[in-house]
Parts: C-alpha cells; structure tokens; sequence
C-alpha cells in the first residue's frame, strides 16, 4: 500500500510521506502547500524577500485549511538585512514550526532560530557545507545536486552528492536536483536519502503560483532545453548560477547581463521586474515572460502536463512503492535461490 511509504524524518517534519514541496521564491504560496499537505507531503513557503505581512497571511491561509505542519524558506544572502530581520521576527511571532534557509547560511541565524523552537532544515551542494550547518544547529540537511532547477548550489551529481553527504553528516537527508516522479524518489531513497524534494513538477499544477506561461513551456520542453547560467543575477549574490529553460536571454539576445542600465521588462503590482533579474514569471506579474527566468530542472522533459498537485504526489508514491515493493521481492527470491 502506498501509505506505507514513511522514513524517520517523515516524524521529524510532521508529514505521512517524504515527498516535499521545494520552497520555491513566489510560486509555492499557501494554495500549493495546502494540496501538498493535504495529499501527505511537507510543503514549503517561498518567502524568499517578501514582506512580513504576505508571511503572514500565507502562513494564516495554510493554517485556515487546518494544517499545522508546514515550513517558510529564507535565503538570508538574497534578502536586505532589515528586511530579513522582519521576516525572522515575523516567522518567530508566527511560531513557524519549520524554517528552510539555503545559500551561504549564517550560522547565528541557526542557532537563533533553533532557540525558538522551530526545526531547520538547510539547503546545501557540498559536504562541507552541510557539516557547517550541521555543527550550526541544522537538523535536517537537503543535498542539492547541479541538476535542479533555479538556484543551483551544488556542482555534483545528486548521484555522487547524496551518498557523500548521508556518509559525512549524522542528519537526516533529503535529495533534491532534477526529480519528477516516483522513479526518482526510489532511487534517491535507495542512495540513503530519507525523501525528495520536488520543484518542477509541483510548478506544473494549477496550484502553483507560477505564471500559465511558465507552466506551458514546461510542458512542452524536452530533457535537454535546460541551461545552467548567471545571466540572471539581479536580486542575488555574485556569480550565482540558476538553471532554467533556454529563452531570449540565455541565448544573449538582450545585450550585456552586467550593464549598470536597468531595463524594465513588467510589473508585480507597482514593482518593477528588470531584465536579466531572477523573478520568474508569476500569475500576479505583466510583461515580457519569455525573458524572464524560466526556472526548470534536467528531468523538466517528464512533465507532460499541468496536473493537480495532490494527484502528482499521489502518482510519485504510488510508483515509488511499486518499484520499491518488486525491488524487495526480487531480492527476497534471489536469496531463496541461494
């Protein structure tokens, strides 16, 4: 029965099954999280630079669906320090039960969170990294391999990085970079990751808040459209690398990413979005999407449609345990043979 996939940080992060919503920066609003949850995954907030008062009615509009376990993801290294300061209080205020960070975390920051109570879980590419975190206070880590979409951190394989992380840590591990289904999640499991965190796929679902746009030309990439590149840069530390779908930009058609001008390419509300910025396209934006940042994993050519989230976590476990329950059977009569 599917529902008898469950691993040990399944208990730590309050869920039935280690499928997790990646904290996505403006598409993994409350809408996504709630059909996440509801469907047994964990879901994830993407808060990345947004005011305190949207944390708040985002957190207030998943708890009014009567779920209590979820997370709020921050990247302090993207984020104006009085602004992060806010957010912080806020998430302290709210009593968030679970805060992801990700990207040159600052180690006081961990410890200053874990001292409210709440669970860290951390974002990393290396094992390095992950032991700093680890010794910070985090208590869950998500190895973060170079196929994933949108801010890349690691520079390996998930292949190669999950198995190093899971040897060099004593946290639980999730894997990330590149996932899309059940097969994935197997296979991350069987390297000694304890769940796999989705990004792509759950953008490829009404729920999400990312642009129709987006969703579209997802469904329509093959395996190898991705690009991993820094022309996108505004809003992030230097030579950053995110990894989106081949567009106007990538190809260099707009002229000189490091330009001190500033082009605006559409508007959230009265924010202006700039040319060569990491905003992705997003259902509350106007204007040039197919030059904005596509963001998208390797295994972006599985995603063959826009799905309802609950159905696509649905689907990712029960083919996981299928393949985990012929794996097991397998090995079973292979030693009866013996």
């Amino acid at each position: 029965m599917a529902t008898e996939l469950h691993t040990p940080v399944c208990e730590l992060l309050g869920c039935t099954h280690p499928i997790v919503l990646a904290g996505m920066g403006g598409v993994a609003r409350s809408e996504l999280v709630a059909a996440v949850t509801r469907a047994g995954g964990f879901g994830f907030l993407g808060m990345v630079r947004e005011p305190p008062d949207l944390i708040r009615s985002e957190v207030a509009a998943v708890r009014a669906q009567g779920f209590e376990r979820f997370g709020v993801n921050l990247i302090p290294a993207a984020t104006d320090r009085e602004l992060l300061e806010a957010q912080v209080l806020a998430c302290i205020e709210l009593r968030v039960p679970v805060v992801g960070l990700f990207w040159d975390v600052p180690v006081s920051l961990v410890a200053r969170l874990r001292a409210e109570g709440m669970i860290i879980v951390c974002q990393v590419g290396s094992v390095p990294e992950a032991r700093s975190v680890e010794q910070a206070g985090a208590q869950v880590l998500i190895a973060q391999g170079v196929e994933a979409g949108g801010h890349v951190r690691g520079e390996r394989p998930l292949h190669d990085l999950v198995p190093e992380i899971v040897a060099g840590t004593d946290l639980p591990v999730l894997a990330a970079g590149g996932l899309i289904d059940g097969a994935d999640l197997a296979t991350v499991l069987s390297l000694g990751a304890q769940g796999a965190v989705f990004g792509t796929a759950l953008i490829a679902t009404p729920e999400s808040f990312a642009h129709d746009f987006h969703k579209h030309r997802l469904v329509g990439a093959t395996g190898d459209e991705t690009v991993l590149t820094d022309t996108f840069h505004i809003n992030w530390p230097g030579g950053a690398k995110v990894r989106v779908l081949a567009n106007s930009v990538t190809r260099g058609e707009h002229g000189d990413p490091r330009s001190k001008a500033r082009t605006i390419i559409g508007y959230e509300g009265g924010r202006p979005i700039y040319l060569f910025s990491t905003d992705s396209p997003l259902r509350s934006m106007t204007g040039d999407f197919e030059a904005m940042a596509l963001y998208a994993g390797k295994g972006v050519g599985r995603v063959t449609a826009v799905v309802a989230a609950g159905d696509r976590v649905r689907a990712i476990l029960t083919e996981a345990v299928a393949i985990l329950e012929a794996k097991a059977a397998s090995s079973i009569e292979a030693s009866a043979r013996r």
